[in-house]
């Protein structure tokens, strides 16, 4: 189902009750591992879009929205001890359905999909919770698919990295992801993308939760 018009704005505002079905019982129980760095990679946009909500699969009050796989991201940041990072400011960009980046380098233009986003953010509630919708990762070349992410507050410096898809068969050959030589650090960035219940479109969703060594605000 497409949201538009108010029922964009509402799907913002409401979101992260979306995003709290996606949890995992019992995870903090387990001992928390720092996620592992990323590099950011040449494709950051250097141009942002003038829509740059949390919502990337339709701009602004656009009725068009964008080709591909409607996936929900979402998950919480935190720091090792599992307390939230709240006000913390999460950001996403990745290809479009052509495999193509919005920054003006990061691919044919002409195969750009002008309906999408390419990059959203969006600041987490009190909880440490961030939510979007976007894409189900397309590769391109050299490249397994994946979604890049950058997590940064004030008084911290910004931390990167990247997440992909479970059982995609690229990530064994992935130059990006085999630098991550800890294999349970390395399984800590490949996320299963699975169908949505009850949804006719097909959409997919994951949980990325983010561990970071900073501590929470005061």
């Amino acid at each position: 189902m497409l949201v538009i018009g108010n029922k964009r704005r509402a799907f913002i505002k409401n979101s992260l009750s979306v995003s709290s079905l996606l949890c995992v019982p019992g995870l903090m129980a387990e001992a928390l591992s720092l996620t592992p760095y990323q590099t950011e990679g040449p494709f950051y946009p250097d141009k942002m879009p003038l829509d740059t909500d949390n919502d990337l699969i339709i701009l602004n009050d656009s009725l068009t929205p964008a080709v591909g796989t409607v996936a929900y991201l979402s998950g919480k940041v935190t720091d090792i001890k599992g307390n939230p990072l709240r006000n913390t400011l999460v950001e996403i960009w990745q290809v479009d359905h052509n495999g193509v980046y919005l920054h003006t380098r990061g691919g044919s233009r002409a195969k750009l999909d002008s309906n999408f986003q390419g990059y959203g953010r969006f600041l987490t509630d009190s909880k440490g919770n961030y939510f979007f919708r976007t894409l189900k990762p397309s590769p391109y070349s050299g490249r397994t698919p994946h979604i890049h992410i950058a997590v940064s507050a004030k008084g911290e410096k910004k931390f990167t990295t990247q997440c992909y898809i479970k059982g995609e068969p690229r990530n064994q050959k992935d130059f990006i992801l085999k630098r991550v030589k800890n294999q349970k650090a390395r399984e800590s960035l490949i996320l299963p993308f699975k169908k949505v219940n009850g949804s006719r479109m097909g959409e997919v969703a994951a949980k990325f939760d983010i561990v970071l060594g900073w501590t929470p605000e005061s």
